[in-house]
This record gives C-alpha cells, structure tokens and sequence, in this order.
C-alpha cells in the first residue's frame, strides 16, 4: 500500500515525534511490513492453521490444546449461555471446536491475543489504553454478534470476528507509539493520528492476515455513516450500527441522535424503540459472550 509523500501531515504543533511518527507508519504501509508486534504466538500459530481451507479438525485441535490458556477459553466460550443452548456442560476441546466452527476458534485466539498484550514487556506503561481498547473491541464483538443473529442474515460469527478486529488498526499505533514518548505526551496530536491512520492499518493488517474480504471492507468502512449499499444488510451494516450501540447505549437521552440518519439503521430497520429494546432484552446474551471472551 502506497503513501504518497504529499498525504504525509506536518508535525502539528511542532511535535517532532508525531511527525517521525507518522513517516515511519508510512513507510511501513509502502513496505508491506504491517504485523503485530508482541502478538502472542499462539494466534499466529491459529491464523495460519485456519488460513488453509482443508485444514482438518485434529490439527486445529492440536494446534489449540498446546497453549492451555486459549484451550480454556475455548472452553468457557463454547458453554457460555449465549452460545450453549442446551446447557449440557462441553469439557472435551474437540467437541468445543466443532460447536463453536473456526470462525469462532480464530475469534477466541484473536481475543486471547489482544487480552495478552497488557502484559507484554515490550508495552509496559500502556496497560490502562490497551485494557480500555480490549474492552471496547469486545464490546463491540458482542454487540455485532446480536445484531447480526437479530436483524440480518449475517453469519454472527462473522459479525463477531469483524467486532473484534474493528480496532486493530488502533491497536497497532498504540503497539508503535512507545518509541516516541513525546507523542503520547501530547493527546491532542496523537488522536488526530490515530483518528486519519488506524484505517489504512487496519486494512493493511487484515490483508496481510489474509482475511475474509467482507471483513476487511467491514472494518474498513464502518465508519462512513452514509455509506451506500444496494441489497439487504450487510457485515459493514452490522458493524457500524453495533460500534453505535455499543458507544451510545449508557446514553439513552443521545441515542436516537446519533442514530438518526444513519443509512445502515435504516436498511437493517432499527428504529429508536428497536435500540431500546435489542438493548433491553439481549444484555444477558451480550454479558455472556463478554464474560466467555474473558472482560
């Protein structure tokens, strides 16, 4: 992905470091050499497991049960009460594999992942905004994952997988940002970065994992609140009216306004009583998929 020279900012309010900052996130993005650092082994190990379509289950249960945390969060998400209707107890990873589909498997290494990297060496002193984005992203996970299963005939799974990711981008600033301390120490310069940055990243990110296209376009474009789109709701659809929801919905008095308008609410018809009560009656269901992926 190339950045050509004239799209690189100048360093708002003299700050040095943004400035260096943002030429070296270009670089990255024209070089191709978009990955995750301290990104836990294991859901690399996980990503390029399911990225081969003919993988069989006793290879992904192999893969899984060598890191004992994940092989436990597994677990707990295949019994969870939103996802174990049944209520019979799951104790055997084979058989949580196969409830929960790889889709869900890559969502639950990915959420191990992002919870992991609060105790990374490398990323020492960002524990608070690294926790307050885990927290946002499965917030939103769950959110999409309701959503979807509610209001559209996206695969929830899908929808939840596309939660999780859609703050990757952020994520991979703040994992940059500590070799530029003067950065942090100026918020108003570091959002702007992240605000015009994180979605060219994320994309490139995404690409680079070899995802699912409609999940790269989702995270990609939630975002445009005018987004247009012919035919039934779709995974961007979900996304951005469950980020809305997620951000919005402690906040009834504001609710309706910042969903109004909104195009994606409108094809998945939601009005101001839907919100209400999607909210109302899917906040255990929403509670439990948080609680499984580990809140």
């Amino acid at each position: 992905m190339s950045i050509p020279a004239q799209q690189l900012p100048a360093a708002e309010g003299g700050n040095a470091d943004g400035f260096a900052f943002v030429k070296a996130l270009a670089a990255e993005l024209s070089n191709g050499k978009v990955d995750l650092p301290s990104f836990p082994d294991i859901a690399l190990r996980v990503r390029q497991v399911l990225s081969d379509e003919e993988v069989s289950q006793e290879k992904v249960v192999r893969v899984i049960g060598s890191e004992p945390m994940l092989a436990a969060r597994l677990l707990q998400i295949a019994n969870s009460a939103a996802i174990n209707y049944s209520g019979r107890p799951i104790t055997e990873l084979r058989t949580a594999i196969a409830r929960l589909g790889f889709n869900m498997v890559r969502s639950a290494a990915i959420a191990f992942a992002m919870s992991q990297l609060k105790k990374s060496d490398a990323l020492k002193g960002l524990e608070q905004p690294l926790d307050d984005l885990w927290q946002t992203s499965a917030a939103v996970a769950a959110m999409s994952y309701v959503v979807a299963k509610r209001f559209s005939r996206v695969n929830p799974d899908t929808a939840m997988l596309a939660g999780l990711l859609h703050g990757i981008g952020r994520l991979y600033i703040l994992t940059r940002v500590t070799r530029y301390p003067g950065l942090l120490a100026d918020q108003g310069v570091y959002s702007g970065i992240v605000r015009e940055w994180h979605t060219p990243i994320a994309q490139a990110l995404l690409e680079n994992w070899e995802m699912a296209e409609e999940i790269i376009s989702a995270v990609s474009n939630y975002e445009d609140l005018e987004r247009k789109h012919l035919g039934p709701p779709d995974l961007t659809d979900v996304l951005t009216v469950s980020h809305l929801l997620s951000a919005f919905k402690d906040h009834p008095d504001t609710l309706e306004l910042n969903m109004h308008d909104v195009t994606a609410c409108r094809r998945l018809q939601i009005d101001t009583s839907g919100y209400q009560q999607l909210i109302e009656e899917s906040q255990h269901e929403i509670d439990a998929l948080r609680d499984a992926l580990g809140v």
